[in-house]
This record gives C-alpha cells, structure tokens and sequence, in this order.
C-alpha cells in the first residue's frame, strides 16, 4: 500500500468519524475505534464526561455522556481543516455548545489528532479550551 493509499484510507475513516459524530450514534462511534484506544483529553473533575478512557466500549461511553452533558450548537461548531499524513490526522476548527445541567454555553477553539490503523482509530488527542468548558460546568 502507498502513502496515498494509507492517507486516502486515514481520510476516509476520518470523514466518518466526523459524519457518525453529527449522528450521535455513540456505539456507531465506537466502532471506528480499536478495541484498545491510546486516548488523551486533559482531565478535567468539574467537566463529567471527561475523564481517562483506554477501550472501545470506554469510547462510547464518552460519546453517550457528552450527548447527556451538553447540547451541540451545530452553527457554531464548524471542522475548518484537516490534515493527512498517512496513518496520523490533524483536525482544527471551533466547537461550542450548552450544559444541560447549568444552561451555560461555551465556545471553544479545538485541535485533534488522529491515529487510525487498518481503518480504526487507535490514537485519540483533543485540544480544547478546558478552562472555558469547565466554566460552563460550573455550578449556577
């Protein structure tokens, strides 16, 4: 396999990521996760669902907490770049939402990256501005 092929199938995999994501399938996430996952979000205690993950079936939990956390503002969360070097994928872009437990919102630069094998993600790093996302958390 070429370099473009692993970034065309690095791509791709990311792509539906980033579609099954707009889904809010947390198990349909997961599936596009190894079952062991190398997985980083600076852990946060006044943020619920961030905390350390390490499986397949820790992914969709995530995925189903943060769904039960906060409500997207799909206007104002937007992917503005992605980048692909074979198995390694980089996405930057803005997200923002609303904690159902305070009603407060949060906007947030975010940088990703991604490492996907054999069209699963085994490396999961995100970038967030966990100062303004812990805020929102923050009692009323």
């Amino acid at each position: 396999m070429t370099s473009t092929d692993t970034s065309d199938r690095t791509r791709a995999t990311v792509q539906d990521f980033l579609g099954r994501i707009a889904q809010g399938e947390p198990d349909r996430i997961a599936a596009l996760f190894a079952e062991k996952v190398d997985w980083a979000i600076a852990e946060n205690p006044t943020v619920p669902w961030i905390r350390p993950r390490s499986t397949r079936a820790d992914v969709a939990e995530h995925f189903r907490a943060l769904a039960e956390g906060q409500t997207p503002d799909p206007h104002a969360t937007a992917v503005h770049v992605i980048v692909v070097d074979g198995t390694e994928a980089m996405l930057a872009g803005r997200l923002a939402g609303t904690v159902r437990a305070t009603g407060k919102s949060f906007r947030s630069p975010f940088a990703m990256r991604l490492t996907v094998e054999d069209g699963l993600i085994t490396r999961y790093r995100v970038y967030e501005d966990s100062l303004a996302i812990a805020a929102a958390c923050a009692g009323r």
